[in-house]
């Protein structure tokens, strides 16, 4: 084969990939900034949440992200409820993770740590018969900070529309 019919089959290729086909995949190593679209209080405290209500802007979720405003999250909505874990592959911030059921904290894994190679830990209630239905990113230490305890309520509040969370 000439090396233009190679350079033409490659390019026309790249042009049939899921990357041109889907204009929200970002290129590795690129962080995602969702608008805010909702709010959660934790001791008076208001927390200005970016919320990923797709598969693609959950599977991104925080990565690559240098630094977060100290009064912000990110919220992750599923339904129908599930077990749930997280993991923080190529997250570069160390995180708090509330896990939400049913409007309560179900489970809090507190300055959970980046972490940049293969292999790396989940996070989340250990009792699988849990199911999640929030689950809310916070800069770590801000559970401590706010004296945030398993139990305690979490009213995620929309600032407009409802975004309607991915279904399996």
């Amino acid at each position: 084969m000439r090396p233009s019919t190679v350079t033409a089959l490659l390019a026309g290729l790249l042009l049939c990939s899921p990357a041109m086909a889907n204009p929200q995949v970002k290129p590795e190593g690129q962080p995602q900034r969702l608008p805010i679209e909702a709010h959660v209080k934790f001791g008076g405290r208001r927390i200005e949440l970016e919320v990923a209500s797709t598969p693609m802007q959950q599977q991104i979720g925080l990565m690559f992200r240098t630094s977060m405003p100290i009064d912000h999250g990110m919220a992750f909505l599923f339904d129908p409820p599930r077990p749930t874990r997280f993991w923080m592959r190529n997250t570069l911030i160390p995180l708090d993770m509330l896990f939400v059921s049913q409007g309560k904290i179900a489970y809090i894994a507190t300055n959970v740590p980046p972490c940049k190679t293969p292999g790396c830990p989940t996070y989340g209630p250990a009792d699988f018969n849990t199911l999640t239905d929030t689950v809310i990113e916070l800069n770590a230490g801000m559970a401590q900070k706010l004296q945030i305890k398993t139990g305690d309520p979490a009213k995620v509040e929309f600032l407009g529309t409802t975004p309607s969370p991915p279904k399996p």
